[in-house]
């Protein structure tokens, strides 16, 4: 007999089969025991009826403790109030491996306890439900990208130099030289667009950023696509377009775990294109009349864009910022040398900013006196120079933050909950 997966037991009703698994929950009531088990694909429950069990069968479902391993051999019946349709009424079971004293009961638990647990917390329903929308999360970008033209390229971990900027840098010793771990894959992928035109990279970056808001983590994973010959316009477009697939595809593919989540999805069902496109001026106009007086030329933080955010149902994007606060590579409005050509998109509800990006400066005397300002190591850059001397063109492209798009799909407090096992300034067990 041939063990099933519990996501495909309705191929198999009246039929006797075998599935292997672990506990996560029992009930007893007289002569019927009620044991919930998992299997990863999904849920279903044995019951044990002691009038068709051997003693020592019955008395063994009783004494399971929750986590154990199983193995269990029953007949597949329908059960209308199952969440799959079906339950196993049990013949034998088998015990693969105990569990004892298992940390996580049903009752309620701190987060820095669950936090210290992390390895065992991920087998709670509402975190499997999170991770497996962070995982339809990640399989709608590679489907975005494959079906619109681009090109995968793994852009490295070490890099010699900053991208975002030297003060939230993870230094490491690289032989007989120093190095960092990348906090972004952007000017990998500004190289690669030269090759292949739409390209993009995927991988975790990391930022030693001393934050402890809801909204940080120091490692996190980010989905960075870049584009020869769009300037910042397009890129809006590609990133609009982006954001509409993704939610489209949770939607389609996880309601069951939206459902668990008590997500309102009447709120995701309104991120439609097209999205509100603001300057930052009119963002400025809208923060003062909401009695924050932020100032000209300063960038936005978390209260800044939960204020703006406000007034949208779906992100909004707000570009040409001032360009004093943003990267070295943006390209200048050429109206106004005081904006840059860059874009931000918030997402609603309080979630923040999830996109960020814009047209990079394609001219090289330019780039290389904004290097020079920043004071910035110009050798480091000599490569990156190196593209706009050879067959330069205007190009753009953003940076996604999974975590950040998880928590507002999911419709979460925290982003410690939207990777497997997160690193936070004060934390990086298990």
């Amino acid at each position: 007999m041939n063990f099933v997966r519990i996501k495909d037991v309705n191929k198999y009703e009246g039929q006797e089969i075998k599935i292997k698994g672990w506990v996560y929950n029992k009930r007893s009531s007289g002569k019927l025991h009620f044991l919930q088990i998992r299997d990863g694909s999904a849920e279903i429950q044995a019951v044990a009826f002691k009038g068709d069990l051997p003693d020592e069968i019955f008395n063994l479902t009783d004494k399971i403790t929750q986590e154990t391993s199983v193995e269990i051999q029953g007949i597949v019946n329908k059960h209308e109030r199952s969440k799959i349709g079906y339950e196993i009424a049990l013949k034998d079971i088998k015990i693969i491996g105990e569990s004892c004293d298992y940390p996580i009961s049903p009752k309620e638990h701190g987060v820095d306890f669950l936090m210290q647990n992390r390895h065992l917390w991920l087998r709670a329903p509402r975190q499997r439900a999170i991770l497996k929308i962070r995982h339809a999360i990640i399989t709608s970008i590679r489907k975005f990208f494959d079906e619109e033209g681009f090109v995968l390229i793994d852009a490295p971990i070490f890099t010699p130099s900053a991208c975002e900027g030297t003060t939230n840098l993870f230094e490491t010793e690289y032989f007989d030289t120093k190095a960092y771990l990348t906090q972004s894959g952007q000017l990998y992928m500004e190289a690669a667009a030269m090759a292949f035109g739409k390209v993009y990279c995927f991988g975790p970056t990391f930022r030693a950023e001393k934050s402890k808001t809801r909204r940080h983590l120091t490692e996190f994973w980010m989905v960075e696509p870049e584009v020869a010959f769009n300037d910042i316009y397009d890129n809006m477009d590609l990133a609009e377009n982006f954001l509409v697939y993704i939610v489209n595809y949770v939607l389609q593919n996880c309601k069951e775990e939206l459902d668990l989540l008590e997500r309102d999805i009447s709120k995701l069902e309104k991120i439609k294109k097209p999205f509100a496109r603001i300057t930052y001026d009119e963002a400025i106009e809208i923060l003062h009349k909401k009695g924050n007086e932020t100032p000209w030329g300063e960038d936005f933080g978390g209260d800044e864009e939960t204020l703006i955010s406000e007034e949208f149902e779906t992100p909004v994007m707000i570009y040409k910022y001032p360009a004093e606060v943003k990267a070295f590579y943006m390209k200048q409005d050429p109206d106004n040398k005081k904006l840059a050509m860059c874009v931000d998109v918030i997402a609603p509800e309080g979630y923040g900013e999830i996109i960020g990006g814009g047209q990079r400066e394609e001219n090289m005397n330019i780039l290389l006196s904004k290097i020079k300002k920043h004071n910035l190591p110009e050798e480091a850059f000599d490569w990156y120079l190196d593209l706009r001397k050879y067959g330069s063109v205007p190009h753009s492209g953003f940076g996604l933050g999974i975590e950040r798009t998880v928590a507002w799909i999911c419709g979460l407090h925290h982003v410690r909950e939207t990777i497997p096992f997160p690193r936070l300034m004060d934390r990086i067990r298990p």
